[in-house]
C-alpha cells in the first residue's frame, strides 16, 4: 500500500479527482468534507467499487477542534497519515474592493489560510522524523490568481492564495530536516463549479482565449500533478509550486 492520504475539501472538483486517483495509486484515502455528505459518500463509493479503501469525514478544517478530530479519526480508521493534500478553500463572488466587508475577509483568511496551517500542523506531528514519524509529503492548494493578482473581482481570493505561496516556501524549509517534503500547485482555468460560486458561469468561455494552449484544464490533470508531488518519484522535490494553467 502507498500509505494514507488525506484530501481536505475532497467531495468535489479537484479534491474529488485527487482522492479517486490517490486510491487508484494504492493510498487509503480520507475524503474530508464540510457541508456536502452526499457528494463525499459518492466519492467513497466510487473508490470502494474500484477496490480501494476510503472513508468520508466531516470537518470544518478552518476550526482547530475539527482538524484535531479529523486527524484522530484517520489515525483510528486508516492509520498514520503519510500524504496530505491541503485543498479545502472558498471563493467569493466577483466584486471590487469597495464592496468587501470585514466579516467576508475574515472568512476568506480563515478558510483559505488558517485551515492549511492547522492541517499541516497535525500532519507534521505525525510525519516528522524528529517526533518518531516516518516522513511524508504535503501539497498545498494555491492558484494562478496568486501570480495574476485577481484584478477585476477576485482580489481577496488572490491575496489568500498569495499567502499560501509564502506558507509553502516557509513550511518546506522548516520541515525538510524532518523528512517532510512540502510543495504546492497553482491551477489556472480548470473546468470546475468554482466559477459558478464566483457568480460568473461564463467565465471559462470568456477567458479561454487568454490560455496559450487554447483550452481549459481538467480536474484530472491537476490531480496527476498532486499525486506525482506526493509520490516517491518526486523524492528530491520540495519548496516548489507547479503552475497548471496551460501557459497562462
Amino acid at each position: 500500500m502507498a500509505g494514507v492520504l488525506i484530501v481536505t475539501g475532497g467531495s468535489r472538483g479537484i479534491g474529488a479527482a485527487t482522492a479517486k486517483l490517490g486510491a487508484a495509486r494504492g493510498y487509503r484515502v480520507a475524503v474530508n468534507y464540510n457541508r456536502n455528505p452526499a457528494s463525499a459518500e459518492a466519492v467513497v463509493k466510487e473508490i470502494e467499487q474500484s477496490g480501494g479503501r476510503a472513508i468520508a469525514i466531516q470537518a470544518d478544517v478552518s476550526r482547530e477542534a475539527d482538524v484535531v478530530r479529523l486527524f484522530e479519526t484517520v489515525d483510528r480508521e486508516l492509520g498514520r497519515v503519510s500524504a496530505l493534500f491541503n485543498n479545502a478553500g472558498v471563493i467569493h463572488r466577483m466584486k471590487p474592493i469597495t464592496d468587501f466587508a470585514e466579516a467576508e475577509l475574515a472568512e476568506m483568511w480563515r478558510v483559505n489560510i488558517t485551515s492549511q496551517f492547522l492541517c499541516a500542523r497535525e500532519a507534521a506531528k505525525r510525519m516528522s522524523t524528529k517526533l518518531g514519524g516516518e516522513g511524508g509529503a504535503i501539497v498545498n492548494m494555491s492558484s494562478a490568481a496568486a501570480r495574476l493578482g485577481g484584478a477585476n473581482g477576485s482580489l481577496a481570493y488572490a491575496a489568500s492564495k498569495g499567502a499560501i505561496d509564502t506558507f509553502t516556501t516557509g513550511l518546506a524549509l522548516e520541515l525538510a530536516p524532518q523528512g517532510i517534503r512540502v510543495t504546492g500547485v497553482r491551477p489556472g482555468l480548470i473546468d470546475t463549479t468554482i466559477h459558478n460560486d464566483m457568480g460568473d458561469p461564463d467565465r471559462l468561455a470568456k477567458l479561454r482565449p487568454t490560455v496559450p494552449l487554447g483550452r481549459t484544464g481538467r480536474v484530472e490533470e491537476v490531480a496527476e500533478a498532486v499525486l506525482w508531488l506526493l509520490s516517491p518519484q518526486a523524492s528530491y522535490v520540495t519548496n516548489t509550486i507547479i503552475d497548471i494553467g496551460g501557459g497562462r
